[in-house]
């Protein structure tokens, strides 16, 4: 079964088109691990009345821990000299997370950082479920002890008080993957408390052996040659689309059981009769290091050849095979069955320790960097370069070579206002103070985080006005009566998040609302439907709550989308990459998409709504350039520096202040008569 595993595992990877679920090979792979540690377990604790800690981690580290080292260090040195200059940092932590094996939880916060989509794929994203299996095994060792200790007291049997505590660990397990999975399965794939679950089903199989060594062999041989057919059928018939485990996970978990339930009273009737062959026993044998040499050779040549044929695959697992047949032979084997790592228990630990150091060591090697020298000048930065009216002013053109410039490609994902947004799978409101504090103008800035994205230059306007600004963001959420989608489902908790900060807004009345976002159209009864459609239902929600803050005396502005760079251009890597062919870096200004279509289509059809366009002052020419005035002028995406968006500052006020003195003029106009007194309006 490990052979099974390991294989669906490679060729999804390699990208053959009839395996649209290959990944259910690494929910194989934690059931015949959990039967094989806890059928170990169950066993010492059946002879010695006792669980020998120190013993059962030192097996884990000869067996695991020389062949991972070895691989994030060979990682490391790939990342160092193939990888972008952008990504190393990111890619250095996930090596050293890698060697602690918590890489799976660093990996799930990635997954629902909305900034964190462009970040390439990690070449050592495979170790998210080695980090499963590790901290399952922290966890149930210890339980054992007690349940060792119940067991000499009780006089319970063995087996019955570890099915006991293992439902402890295994129901509650279930539960949460299931609903986790259905509000936010990008999390739930990667985190162990989703995952703990199917480790259980293989330690239930360990504790229940005897009994089921007793099924009759026609009975036995049935169930798992069915349990086969579920594995290989869920490979086939799920899809990436799948959400992922809950209980889609069910199929292939219980299918591996029932194979290993059922094989050993199956005998030759059984699906030993192919798994038990010459081939399958060594690919099996070499299944560890396969899955641990195979992914980071994909990624780097992926890397360099995005568009790899299954054939080409195949042969990157060629190479992946070859490596891990050396590696198997000339370091896991040699160090597994040394003597002296027999003779005392205490020497695989040290040992693992420090192979775990090397590959967290490798991780600080990837990442050291130099920092070049920017210069420091007094003259304009950013868009104070640019004319008054800076369309096609040459001061914006595309040029290849700049003395120097601010932020560095590498620092520029953290160029961004931080920690005032709400997270994709967060609908609770989260809000942030820029300007002045005390300010007794109020302004909301309101949307994704590509409204987030101006309150630099909202900080810099209300300092020096005396406004009070106050944002409100959540992750490629629209402010809008509409259904956001996320990754083309029903974004549910942007629904939530935005009836919520309506409800904020109109009760705080604060005196000015902007609002923007990225998103180019709404769903349609949680369907992704034809552009036109999807921008007009959009606009149409957008509508509905502008005209609701309207109706409560609230002026409203939009703040339009800024201009999206290609999909296969991520402008601070080919910044970092080019620093001598900027041009290189420089596109279309006509490639635009985002939510400025329907952000006009919604004003256009919303009388008093004010429009603010400021793009041509991010990108003036036909070629919108990276470096404007020595400012990097993009970092993830689409979103814009803080470093530029602090130098639109002047622009931007010059929009909002006309818009701001209407709507004092418009509240002075309705005043009460003289001697009647004036209706205060409610503030935070």
């Amino acid at each position: 079964m490990r052979a099974v595993a390991v294989a669906l595992v490679l060729l999804y990877h390699a990208r053959i088109p009839l395996l649209t679920a290959g990944f259910v090979g690494v929910d194989v792979f934690f059931v015949i691990s959990g039967f094989l540690i806890t059928g170990m377990l169950v066993r010492e604790v059946e002879s010695r009345g006792r669980v020998s800690l120190a013993r059962f981690y030192a097996r884990r580290a000869k067996r695991l821990l020389p062949a991972a080292a070895l691989v994030l260090v060979v990682t490391a040195v790939l990342v160092r000299l193939l990888v972008t200059r952008v990504d190393r940092p990111i890619f250095a932590g996930d090596i050293s997370w890698a060697s602690l094996y918590a890489v799976n939880w660093r990996l799930a916060n990635r997954s629902v950082d909305y900034l964190a989509e462009d970040i390439g794929v990690s070449p050592v994203q495979h170790y998210w479920s080695l980090s499963v299996e590790e901290q399952f095994y922290l966890v149930w060792p210890l339980l054992l002890l007690v349940v060792a200790w119940w067991v000499r007291r009780s006089g319970w049997s063995v087996r019955a008080a570890m099915a006991a505590a293992l439902s402890l660990v295994a129901i509650p397990s279930l539960a949460w993957s299931i609903a986790l999975t259905r509000r936010e399965p990008s999390l739930a794939f990667f985190v162990t408390t989703t995952r703990m679950w199917e480790l259980s089903i293989g330690a239930f199989l360990a504790i229940a052996a005897p009994t089921l060594a007793l099924l009759r062999r026609p009975t036995a041989a049935a169930i798992a040659w069915l349990g086969l057919a579920a594995v290989v059928a869920s490979a086939l018939l799920y899809t990436t689309r799948t959400h992922w485990p809950g209980t889609a996970a069910l199929l292939p978990t219980l299918g591996t059981a029932a194979v290993i339930g059922g094989g050993p009273a199956a005998e030759r009737a059984g699906p030993i009769l192919l798994l038990g062959t010459r081939p399958m026993v060594r690919i099996g044998a070499l299944s560890y290091s396969l899955y641990l040499w195979h992914w980071p050779l994909l990624v780097v040549v992926t890397a360099r050849w995005p568009e790899l044929s299954p054939l080409a695959g195949l042969g990157v697992l060629a190479v992946a095979t070859v490596l891990a047949w050396l590696a198997y032979r000339l370091v896991e084997n040699p160090i597994r069955r040394a003597p002296a790592m027999a003779r005392t228990r205490w020497l695989p630990l040290s040992i693992g320790a420090g192979l775990s150091l090397i590959g967290f060591a490798s991780g600080l090697f990837v990442a050291q960097r130099s920092h070049p020298e920017m210069a420091e000048t007094g003259r304009p930065l950013g868009a104070a370069v640019l004319a008054d009216h800076p369309r096609d002013d040459p001061a914006g053109r595309p040029v290849d070579r700049v003395e120097w410039f601010v932020p560095d490609p590498l620092d520029a994902p953290k160029d961004a206002p931080m920690g005032c947004q709400a997270h994709i799978n967060e609908s609770d409101v989260k809000t942030c103070t820029f300007g002045d504090p005390r300010g007794r103008t109020t302004v909301a800035l309101v949307g994704s985080s590509k409204a987030l994205q101006w309150a630099p230059a909202f900080d810099v306007i209300g300092r020096r006005r005396g406004w009070r600004v106050v944002t409100y963001a959540k992750s490629g959420c629209a402010f809008a009566d509409a259904m956001s989608g996320y990754k083309d489902e029903p974004y549910e908790s942007c629904r939530t998040w935005t009836k919520a900060v309506l409800a904020r807004l109109l009760a705080e009345k604060p005196d000015l609302v902007v609002t923007s976002h990225g998103n180019w159209a709404a769903l349609v009864d949680g369907k992704v439907v034809e552009k036109a459609q999807g921008i007009a239902a959009m606009a149409d929600g957008l509508q509905r709550y502008w005209q609701a803050l309207q109706s409560e005396g609230i002026a409203v502005a939009a703040l339009s989308d800024t201009p999206y760079p290609p999909n296969s251009l991520r402008v601070i890597e080919c910044v970092a990459e080019n620093p001598g062919h900027l041009t290189a870096c420089a596109f279309n200004r006509r490639s635009n998409r985002g939510g400025t279509a329907a952000q006009r289509e919604a004003v256009a059809k919303t009388p008093g709504v004010h429009w603010i366009d400021l793009n041509d002052a991010i990108c003036p020419t036909a070629h919108c350039a990276p470096i404007i005035g020595n400012v990097l002028v993009y970092r993830q995406g689409s979103h814009i520096t803080a470093t530029y968006i602090e130098t639109l500052a002047p622009r931007l006020e010059a929009a909002l202040v006309p818009i701001l003195h209407d709507y004092s003029s418009d509240r002075g106009a309705a005043a009460p008569a003289s001697g009647a007194a004036a209706p205060s309006r409610p503030r935070r």
